[in-house]
């Protein structure tokens, strides 16, 4: 959406559906001027159910079987929020998420999947991994198979639940078994047993398909148990109401698919499994706002839980609420009454279903794969609009908003771009209180100016930071804009004492505006809580993009003070967090990062340095900078220059984000990477150091970095290890300081 678009509705989708999928592409495709899509989901990465039998069985990469989030929100320009929602307010349209602020819709639309419906059953459940939700089932399969490899004598699985995702599962984790025990020579062995409590396994299908399938069962010796429901899982075993005990050490449970609680607890109308009551045009029955698909919805006309009915309600739902926003009448979904199921039987085969008719072969295996990776190439593989089209597609946006938008009036400069004192009030009065004894004037007086005292023998620390936004989650910014700022605090060894805000918020409705400035707020308030630093005051304006910064203060003793300056010859230098920000939000500006590593910097950058500058003086470092803006060589290069040292650094030592060393090697460079790189005369070996592949990541710049500092090296280890125990899980030793040589250049590379 063009950024001087104010937003005038917004709709939150919560869950990366297939449905939902099917709505990101589709505003992606055609945008609507002034109307903004969250996504709040709880995965980065959305599993595809077709593919994920091929996924266990080994014949699928991760990146194969799921589509990534990140990348087509960015196509959508759809706001990604990581989260899992508690409960929603209807009345005041809010949807209320562990953790964070909530999330304000004018319509929403509920795309989350089943959960698991397991009876309560005695006994030890440790072992028992319910199907649903996906993405945890997975990690605990990792966790089987680790614990299989690790197993002497035979391992016993058992899957519940024998419909066709049962049946699928039990034969591609026995083909992943099957491998792997030809992989350890036969070392190991394993018995799988398959119990449903139905007289047949595949009721829903017919006589020759459930043939075909006990075929396959009796073929890898897979015992089957029908009419046989379970009632206990005692600590290795599984009991049946009819007396059976069977051996497990990992139970897989595929039964009947359950619904959230949060739907029905909020108030949606539900049916009597608690799964949403829609109409047959996606709406609930109960809030004309609010939308449902897939397996968490209920038709008028109720049809079995599977992927295939979501990913046809995705072009309908997507429709409607575009229909919906411009006021036009909706769209009805019609189920098909019958479609072709294509099961596979873990081996690249597959058995064909539909009706009274079905098929089998290794052709139906390659035809379904076809489809499958058509499917999720749609929305992995994402078309690019060159400047043209872009410009063409912002020209029809703009026409088509005018008439909506003529209600907004002219924004102005100067002071007239402030944020209103009305907004600007009620964000205040949702903040906590606040208070520090040394803060004599701040956020809660009417007062024109913050008001601090330095205590006796401290003296005040203070430094800035502002920036435009990188991410589109107001409150996740603030607390990574926040942590940025502290930075140079903590790096000196100072506490923090207080802050002061300065805001840029988009243009648009008065509401969305206050939610903006009080997510921002919130989230900086969440990072300074725990430092006992306070929010006293700052100023805020409207402008075409969201950015934010502060300005903190810090005390310490005047000869406590941690500089740059005061490496010694024979310290090694210690890097608290791992490096990447800079290429891989500049790959994701460009659609080119995916999900999981952009997340994996945004944890990174949510960790504060304060408990790792406590540590570091704790072990006597002699120097300390944060790693921000210029780069791991230019911090470095600062400390050397005054210190007076040389260093050596270690380039297969130093930490690295997920997938920084890919989009480096792709070419993709913040817009700062170019002046940083002009301090590559400082490296005494570029000429070789150039070739190395972590080499670019030197200049790289970071937000919300980690420490870089300078340790005794008889204290390093132990440093090293309480970081690890505070949560610095990625810190490593990167170099040593040694005394200045001739050279003009103070820094080497080793690449060994």
């Amino acid at each position: 959406m063009n950024s001087d678009t104010p937003v005038l509705k917004d709709i939150v989708l919560i869950g990366g559906g297939h449905a939902h999928v099917s709505v990101l592409r589709s505003f992606g495709m055609k945008p609507i001027p002034g109307v903004r899509i969250t996504l709040l989901t709880r995965d980065i990465h959305t599993p595809y159910s077709s593919m994920l039998p091929g996924f266990v069985a080994g014949h699928y990469t991760f990146d194969e079987a799921h589509i990534d989030l990140g990348p087509l929100a960015q196509f959508a320009s759809a706001r990604i929020y990581h989260g899992e929602v508690k409960k929603l307010n209807l009345q005041d349209k809010e949807v209320q998420v562990s953790g964070r602020p909530p999330i304000k819709y004018d319509y929403l639309s509920i795309n989350t999947g089943s959960t698991p419906k397991l009876l309560n059953l005695p006994g030890n459940t440790d072992i028992t991994f319910p199907i649903k939700p996906i993405d945890k089932w997975l990690e605990n399969w990792e966790k089987v198979k680790k614990q299989y490899l690790q197993t002497l004598g035979k391992f016993h699985v058992v899957i519940v639940g024998g419909g066709a995702g049962g049946i699928e599962l039990a034969l591609a984790t026995y083909h992943w078994f099957k491998k792997a025990t030809e992989d350890q020579n036969g070392e190991r062995s394993f018995q799988f047993d398959l119990v449903t409590d139905s007289h047949e396994i595949l009721p829903t299908h017919n006589k020759a398909v459930r043939r075909s399938f006990h075929r396959f069962l009796g073929q890898k010796d897979i015992r089957v148990w029908t009419k046989s429901k379970v009632i206990g899982v005692d600590e290795g075993s599984v009991k049946t109401e009819n007396g059976k005990e069977l051996k497990a050490d990992a139970i897989f449970w595929v039964t009947t698919a359950g619904a959230p609680s949060w739907p029905k607890d909020s108030g949606l109308a539900v049916d009597s499994g608690g799964f949403i009551e829609v109409d047959q045009k996606l709406r609930s029955t109960s809030h004309a706002d609010v939308f449902a698909a897939g397996d968490v919805a209920s038709l008028p006309t109720p049809r079995p839980k599977s992927g295939v009915f979501a990913v046809r309600q995705g072009s309908v739902l997507a429709k409607n609420l575009r229909r919906l926003v411009k006021g036009k009448n909706l769209k009805s979904y019609r189920a098909q009454k019958n479609f072709l199921g294509l099961i596979s039987n873990g081996d690249r085969y597959a058995v064909a279903s539909r009706g009274n008719w079905s098929l089998e072969g290794k052709f139906l295996w390659s035809l379904k794969n076809f489809i499958d990776r058509r499917f999720i190439d749609k929305f992995n593989q994402l078309p690019e609009m060159n400047q043209e089209e872009k410009s063409k597609v912002s020209k029809i946006a703009d026409k088509e908003a005018i008439k909506e938008l003529s209600s907004l009036a002219m924004r102005c400069g100067g002071c007239g771009a402030k944020v209103g004192s009305t907004v600007l009030s009620k964000v205040i009065n949702k903040l906590p209180d606040q208070y520090r004894d040394d803060v004599l004037i701040g956020l809660n007086s009417p007062d024109d100016a913050a008001a601090f005292e330095v205590p006796k023998g401290k003296i005040m620390v203070q430094s800035v930071d502002y920036f435009r936004a990188f991410i589109d989650d107001p409150y996740i910014f603030g607390r990574i804009a926040a942590n940025h700022a502290l930075g140079d605090i903590f790096a000196m060894g100072a506490e923090a004492q207080s802050a002061l805000a300065i805001a840029t918020v988009p243009y648009g409705r008065e509401s969305i505006v206050e939610q903006t400035l009080s997510d921002l707020m919130q989230g900086a308030l969440d990072t300074l809580k725990p430092t006992k630093a306070i929010l006293a005051g700052g100023h805020s304006s409207e402008g075409s993009e969201l950015a934010f910064g502060l300005t903190v203060n810090g005390l310490i003793g005047k000869d406590q003070l941690l500089r740059k300056g005061g490496m010694r010859p024979g310290d090694v230098l210690i890097l608290t967090k791992p490096i990447g920000t800079g290429t891989l939000f500049a790959a994701q500006m460009r659609g080119k990062a995916k999900g999981r590593w952009v997340d994996g910097a945004i944890q990174a950058m949510l960790i504060s340095n304060q408990q790792a500058a406590q540590c570091l003086y704790k072990y006597g470092a002699s120097a300390c900078t944060d790693v921000t803006g210029f780069g791991l060589l230019g911090h470095l290069v600062e400390m050397t220059k005054a210190s007076e040292v040389d260093v050596e650094v270690n380039i297969n030592q130093i930490p690295i984000l997920d997938g920084a060393e890919i989009t480096v090697s792709e070419g993709i460079f913040s817009s700062l990477q170019p002046q940083n790189i002009r301090l590559r005369r400082a490296i005494l070996n570029s000429e070789k150091a150039i070739s190395h592949n972590r080499y670019p990541l030197l200049f790289d710049p970071q937000t919300a970095g980690g420490l870089l500092a300078s340790i005794p090296s008889d204290m390093a280890a132990a440093c090293i290890e309480e970081l690890k125990l505070l949560g610095y899980g990625k810190v490593a030793t990167i170099g040593r300081v040694s005394d200045k040589s001739d050279n003009e250049a103070p820094i080497s590379i080793n690449l060994s």
